[in-house]
């Protein structure tokens, strides 16, 4: 029974326990549920808050897109207005100047018929009067015409030879004016050191011990020596020194740097002098191309090839009529700058010109040709420039000059050989020069005598006044001249001078 009732008392506990939670389940649901449709509205709102946004956002811009179409359509039409304005007064201008136009051509048209009608009347006069005239002078219209040419010819020939004989000596005493200021001031700018050169080198030497050294054993050394640098060695009776002779200066100093490696060293035999004279023609290769490097950077030149550069370097041991080629082609180089910028010319393209004018006389081979056409052959060669080229071609005149630097190069050429100082002969081919010089003018026809002065630079030709007139005068000088270019050797120019002069002289006793 008990047992039963416990039993019951279980089922009804557990009855209860199940409504209750049936209850708190359905209480659970409904709480979900009404919070679920909470959230939902409140999804919903603000959905419809930002759609709404969106919207106001999107109007917002087309708005604005429409108004700027607006307002540009509105410029465009404000421009065409102005536009079509600006034509219309523009095509009244022209409607103005058309009218004027068309009354100005009638008023000229007019013009010129009154002009045609008062032409035909002085064709009539003029008819009427020469007909007159030719019964009166007794003379046609065209035997007067031609005395009247024939006199205005002659009256036009007189003025125009007086007017161009002005012209010319004005023209000279400005030309020979502005040339001496502008040579003047390049000399003045100008100044370098003089370079003699000689045919022989004097090696000095402690004792005459070190000759026997330097001759050896049955003279081996000196053979050797000579054999290896192309230079005749002298040893005499000469204290404390040795000759080395030879025309080239670069066989010279390799010559003399060897000697002076060989005596320092103290050893002195076949073997060791070859390698010696080797190691210095090195040595001088390599000074002969910083030689030419320097030379470019000091004057402002760039781009030279590099076998140019080294022909400038073997400049420096060559030498004309004394002056060290070098110098003489640093110098000239200077001179054409200055006189290209008094000019107005390019002076880096003088500089140029002037640096490698004698090109030629420093080849690697020795062709049978000028040194100017060699220099220019060369130049174009190593690619430089057409007017370069020309400038060192024509320098001596061997071609025609098509540049203004050809002049500019063949003047400052001049300038710097004919300065004094700057060259030297020997005293005995000098006074043979002078002399030929003079016996060349002598040979002509008319002249009395001839007087070489200025060092060689000038002659002086006198003519005999009866024999040759004012208007020979010129043509002998200029005879002279181009005979003296062709058949002799001088350094720069030689001027020269033809005087005629008629003296009458009376005594009132």
């Amino acid at each position: 029974m008990e047992i039963v009732i416990g039993i019951v008392g279980l089922l009804i506990g557990a009855a209860i326990m199940w409504y209750f939670a049936v209850q708190a389940a359905n209480s659970r649901y409904k709480q979900i549920v009404s919070d679920a449709e909470k959230d939902s509205e409140v999804i919903l709102k603000n959905k419809l808050v930002e759609a709404k946004e969106e919207t106001l956002q999107m109007k917002s811009e087309a708005e604005k897109q429409i108004n700027s179409k607006t307002s540009r359509i509105q410029a465009t039409e404000n421009k065409l207005k102005q536009r079509e304005m600006t034509l219309n007064q523009r095509q009244e201008e022209l409607n103005k100047k058309r009218s004027e136009t068309d009354s100005i051509r009638s008023n000229l048209d007019n013009q010129l018929n009154l002009l045609e009608k008062r032409a035909a009347e002085v064709e009539q006069a003029h008819r009427e009067a020469v007909s007159k005239l030719e019964i009166v002078s007794g003379l046609s219209a065209e035997e007067a015409k031609a005395q009247l040419v024939e006199s205005l010819r002659e009256e036009a020939k007189t003025s125009t030879q007086s007017y161009i004989n002005d012209m010319i000596e004005e023209a000279k005493l400005t030309a020979n004016r502005e040339a001496k200021r502008i040579v003047i001031q390049s000399i003045q700018r100008v100044a370098t050191e003089t370079a003699v050169e000689n045919a022989i080198t004097v090696f000095h030497i402690d004792s005459d011990e070190i000759k026997g050294r330097i001759i050896g054993r049955e003279g081996r050394n000196i053979r050797a020596l000579e054999a290896a640098t192309g230079v005749e060695i002298i040893v005499d009776d000469t204290p404390e020194a040795i000759v080395l002779s030879a025309f080239d200066p670069v066989r010279r100093e390799i010559a003399r740097l060897s000697l002076h490696q060989l005596v320092s060293d103290g050893r002195i035999h076949p073997a060791r002098i070859e390698e010696v004279v080797s190691k210095v023609k090195k040595q001088i290769d390599d000074e002969v191309v910083e030689t030419g490097k320097r030379t470019a950077i000091d004057l402002g030149i760039h781009g030279l090839h590099p076998e140019l550069i080294r022909m400038v370097g073997k400049m420096k041991y060559r030498s004309s009529y004394g002056q060290n080629l070098l110098q003489h082609s640093k110098e000239t180089a200077n001179l054409c700058a200055i006189m290209a910028a008094e000019l107005g010319l390019n002076p880096k393209r003088a500089k140029r010109a002037g640096l490698l004018h004698d090109l030629g006389k420093v080849p690697d081979d020795e062709p049978e040709l000028p040194h100017a056409i060699l220099g220019m052959k060369l130049a174009e060669k190593y690619k430089e420039k057409p007017d370069i080229c020309n400038a060192i071609g024509a320098h001596h005149d061997e071609i025609d000059m098509t540049t203004l630097l050809a002049p500019i190069v063949q003047v400052c050429d001049a300038i710097s050989g004919a300065r004094p100082g700057a060259r030297r002969e020997i005293v005995e081919a000098y006074i043979k020069r002078l002399n030929n010089l003079e016996q060349l003018a002598l040979s002509y026809p008319g002249v009395l005598k001839t007087y070489a002065i200025q060092a060689g630079r000038e002659l002086r030709v006198i003519v005999g006044a009866e024999k040759i007139d004012d208007k020979d005068i010129e043509r002998l000088s200029n005879e002279i001249a181009h005979k003296i270019q062709t058949e002799m050797t001088y350094p720069g120019q030689v001027k020269v001078t033809v005087i005629r002069e008629t003296r009458a002289v009376s005594f009132a006793k």
